[in-house]
């Protein structure tokens, strides 16, 4: 996890209006909205990297409402789409979403189906792997 943290902001962009990262009342802020616990690797990523801004993905956040990030609005247009609510989405992608599951593994949910292919055990090593790669 530090490694993939360390690297993420080595390659992070600046950007004129740079996000924040969230804290603990924040997180409980999008759990009352969206009305399941955020499993604890995607907390943990949105404490610590969800101020990133990087490559061609754009990962969820939680600080500001208005962004077309914004976890609970992502959410709610995810499950609108027929995603599975014990599933939550991380990143939007190619008309569909890379999830996260209440147990922490990442899956990349299209076209109604969660790919049996595309999974990572971590939300680390989707980042590794994907999000760097972007």
């Amino acid at each position: 996890m530090e490694d993939v943290i360390e690297e993420l902001r080595e390659v992070a962009l600046d950007v004129p209006s740079p996000l924040e990262l969230p804290n603990e009342d924040d997180i409980i802020d999008a759990e009352e909205q969206i009305l399941i616990p955020i499993p604890f690797e995607l907390r943990e990523f949105l404490l610590n990297v969800s101020d990133v801004v990087y490559g061609s993905l754009e990962p969820v956040t939680i600080t500001d409402s208005q962004s077309h990030t914004y976890l609970p609005e992502v959410s709610a247009i995810a499950w609108d789409l027929g995603m599975p609510r014990d599933l939550l989405p991380i990143c939007e992608y190619a008309g569909g979403y890379y999830c996260i599951s209440a147990e922490g593994e990442i899956g990349l949910w299209s076209e109604g189906v969660l790919a049996e292919d595309d999974t990572w055990p971590s939300i680390w090593h989707w980042a590794k792997d994907i999000w760097l790669q972007s």
